[in-house]
């Protein structure tokens, strides 16, 4: 019997070649002769970069950029010389599951460390970019991104600010003439799993700003703030070599530089600064992970497919790993089982008919600084426990 192991990440738990590992032993210890076929995958969080570069047979390299509240760390920038293309991960280097749960303030972070990324893919000679969004602590709209490339933000007596929230509520104007020009010949796409614009109760703020520490009233601050960046940044105008509407833009979708376009509020908004100043073309993250690893040639062979990430909700039918791997699985006729370390009530009718079951991995009552140390063990032990009912004969129903 042979099964497709593709989990994405576990968040603060487990990574995704971690979580495929953990199925792998749960399979075997039900399944001693079975074959397994790990394909760890990210949408475009965390992982993503991983994931990506080594299906395309690249390398990673180390860079030295700061985190989302400015302390100097390492982050790993996917590089494929052959096709002068490089891997950026937002949550490598602004992630938050970097920042514990007391350090989190949203208006005091940045993503200046993905700024740096960019960067250095730059200076490597790549002018094909991809950048993976999810995972980050920061909400700036991107504002420490674009700072690291050269952007000023000014106040009203032209003094320069930092591009932190708590300081960009005093922001009066946007100067973009010292972004790096390297940037006018280079294609950059933004793989992402959401669709949510950058302002309003759909928006950056206040979808993905209270998991990152910001209260209501925060979270109402936050996204004027937004407002006020996107504002500034129209009034500046856009560089010339960098349209404002993404290439290939599809007709009566919203332009790339419009705070209404989908993933504009991913990543706290990095989404948008790199449609809107970047130019940048948005994807799907799990579509081109599953493309570069061929994940359709490994599941067209196999007779299971397991996939999950740290918690099944609604929100996992927008485009999440999982739904892209049961969308491969269910083109090849092959059953799809999801892993969750939480299962909530609203994931059966939003994933209906995507999987045979929906198998949340703790098994009792437990708080989650346990569950998430406990998380492979967990992971184990639920595949274990699927693969002998998958395996047990059917007996016939009592009279």
């Amino acid at each position: 019997m042979r099964f497709v192991l593709a989990p994405d990440s576990f968040k603060e738990s487990m990574t995704a070649p971690e979580a495929s590992a953990a199925m792998r032993r749960g399979v075997l210890a039900a399944l001693p002769d079975a074959e397994c076929v790990e394909v760890p995958l990210s949408d475009g969080g965390e992982g993503f970069a991983r994931a990506l570069t080594a299906a395309l047979g690249g390398e990673l390299v180390p860079v030295t950029v700061h985190d989302a509240l400015g302390r100097p760390t390492t982050a790993h920038l996917g590089h494929v010389p052959a096709q002068g293309l490089a891997v950026v991960e937002v949550a490598e280097a602004v992630g938050l599951a970097a920042v514990a749960p007391a350090e989190r303030d949203v208006r005091a972070a940045d993503s200046r460390g993905v700024g740096e990324l960019i960067t250095a893919a730059l200076d490597l000679g790549c002018r094909h970019i991809v950048v993976g969004l999810g995972g980050s602590a920061t909400n700036d709209g991107g504002a420490g991104l674009l700072h690291a490339l050269g952007v000023r933000f000014l106040d009203d007596a032209g003094a320069p600010l930092e591009p932190q929230p708590r300081h960009l509520h005093r922001l009066a104007s946007v100067d973009l003439a010292g972004l790096d020009p390297r940037l006018g010949a280079t294609v950059i796409e933004a793989a992402t799993d959401v669709t949510n614009p950058l302002l309003g109760p759909r928006g950056a703020s206040a979808t993905f700003g209270p998991q990152k520490g910001a209260d209501p009233a925060a979270v109402a601050a936050l996204d004027a703030v937004l407002a006020r960046l996107a504002s500034r940044v129209a009034a500046a105008g856009l560089p010339g070599a960098r349209p404002g509407a993404s290439p290939g833009t599809p007709p009566g979708e919203p332009d790339g530089a419009s705070t209404e376009a989908p993933g504009a509020g991913a990543a706290g908004g990095i989404g948008w600064a790199l449609r809107a100043v970047l130019g940048a073309r948005l994807r799907s993250g799990v579509e081109l992970v599953v493309e570069a690893a061929d994940l359709a040639g490994a599941v067209a062979k196999s007779d299971w497919v397991f996939t999950g990430e740290g918690s099944i909700d609604a929100q996992t039918a927008m485009g999440k790993a999982p739904v892209g791997v049961a969308r491969v699985a269910a083109a090849a006729g092959v059953p799809a089982v999801a892993f969750g370390g939480q299962v909530h009530a609203d994931a059966g009718p939003a994933l209906a008919g995507h999987f045979l079951a929906l198998v949340p991995i703790v098994p009792g009552v437990s708080d989650l600084p346990t569950a998430l140390a406990q998380g492979p063990a967990n992971l184990e032990r639920a595949v274990t426990m699927v693969c002998r009912l998958l395996t047990t004969p059917q007996r016939p129903a009592p009279r």
